[in-house]
């Protein structure tokens, strides 16, 4: 049985202006052929023309609620809307001319709206870009912290990270900046020397766990510094839940 989310990931958006309408209708066919649940936004006829912007305003609007996976936009050379997609925050559009940006677009970028231009290439070509793009994961890795560089994130929110941070590197420096990002106030929570010793074996740490604090702590990107002394991440977010309840 399908979980909601599951749903909502599969619910794809589609619109198009009167130069993308032909179009609109493979590509949607194409979709459900694939198993997607497509919602076509319109137009609905030929019999006027239509803006680009008012279909692109109203997927960019959907994709940033968060009420569709993806969404799909086609005018005569998606140009246009993907410049008004790209206006709200939590789109990504990529205007794809050619099945290799497709898939790179999803690869690297994690795109959530794919934009077509019915003038550019014959609907056989469109099809296939389609197939690409929807067949094609997230790369993560390190493209992951490139697409939450574009990402907006509250100010107001609280980001939280473990570890034992023993002997700091460049690595660890890294890594807590790119956490930072995710919020206005880091929370670093370090494994005890108890803990420390039973995870790493004797010998470790090399440096106690009250100077690992004054060295986290003297980083701009921290904010705050706690010891805990459970062993495994779970038994340590099940002691935050209890102290936050």
């Amino acid at each position: 049985m399908s979980t909601p989310q599951a749903i909502l990931d599969n619910l794809v958006v589609i619109a198009s202006d009167h130069n993308g309408f032909d179009l609109k209708a493979d590509v949607k066919h194409a979709l459900q052929e694939m198993g997607k649940y497509v919602v076509d936004l319109g137009p609905y006829s030929l019999q006027k023309k239509v803006d680009y912007c008012d279909y692109a305003s109203e997927v960019g609007q959907i994709i940033e609620n968060g009420e569709a996976g993806r969404g799909v936009l086609i005018c005569g050379t998606g140009v246009g809307m993907s410049m008004v997609a790209n206006r709200y925050q939590h789109v990504r559009a990529a205007l794809a001319h050619s099945v290799d940006v497709s898939q790179k677009s999803r690869e690297h970028n994690d795109a959530n709206v794919l934009c077509l231009g019915a003038w550019v290439n014959s609907s056989a070509d469109n099809l296939e870009i389609v197939h690409t793009w929807f067949g094609s994961p997230f790369g993560q890795g390190r493209h992951v912290r490139r697409i939450e560089k574009m990402t907006p994130h509250s100010a107001d929110s609280i980001v939280f990270t473990n570890g034992i941070f023993d002997i700091m590197h460049t690595g660890h420096i890294q890594l807590l900046q790119f956490a930072k990002s995710f919020g206005g106030k880091l929370i670093v929570a370090i494994n005890s020397d108890r803990s420390t010793r039973l995870i790493k074996g004797e010998g470790r740490p090399i440096n106690n766990e009250q100077d690992r604090k004054s060295v986290l702590e003297s980083l701009d990107c921290v904010d705050e510094v706690l010891i805990f002394d459970e062993i495994s991440r779970a038994a340590l977010w099940r002691r935050c839940n209890r102290t936050s309840s």
